[in-house]
């Protein structure tokens, strides 16, 4: 990987924690921030998001970056996780189209992954080639109509 990919960090931060009153997010924002200030990698934006939809599994983190599958997992605490997070990041980074086994990630990533989106394919000539392939293989199941 060259270094120039941009990658993004998405941290919730309506999710409500144990405590009604509180909402994680903005504590884990400030926490990845200050862990990734020091970090050695390609630079990583960390964002908060009004909602992830991911309300029964607070805190939610996103993972994503041009060219690469996204990740959303949930059930994430401040102080708790976040050197799982930032060992993800560095996995992140480095795997060229971001698909990794859940044996990979590291602590509760490896089962809280709520979807692992994969990367979305830019239009042109080698998108078109690679649709007119799919579209030849036998299917195993017929589409819904």
């Amino acid at each position: 990987m060259d270094g120039t990919t941009q990658h993004r960090i998405l941290v919730c931060t309506s999710c409500k924690g144990m405590d009604p009153d509180r909402r994680p997010g903005p504590e884990l924002i400030a926490d990845l921030r200050a862990a990734l200030a020091g970090h050695d990698g390609p630079p990583v934006e960390v964002a908060g998001v009004a909602c992830m939809a991911g309300c029964r599994h607070p805190c939610t983190v996103g993972f994503q970056a041009e060219g690469k599958a996204s990740y959303v997992f949930g059930g994430l605490t401040p102080g708790d996780d976040i050197a799982d997070i930032l060992t993800f990041t560095n996995l992140y980074q480095m795997l060229a189209d971001g698909w990794c086994s859940s044996v990979d990630r590291p602590g509760k990533l490896r089962r809280n992954t709520l979807s692992r989106i994969p990367a979305f394919a830019p239009a042109g000539p080698a998108a078109s080639q690679v649709v007119a392939e799919t579209a030849n293989v036998p299917r195993s199941v017929e589409p819904a109509e």
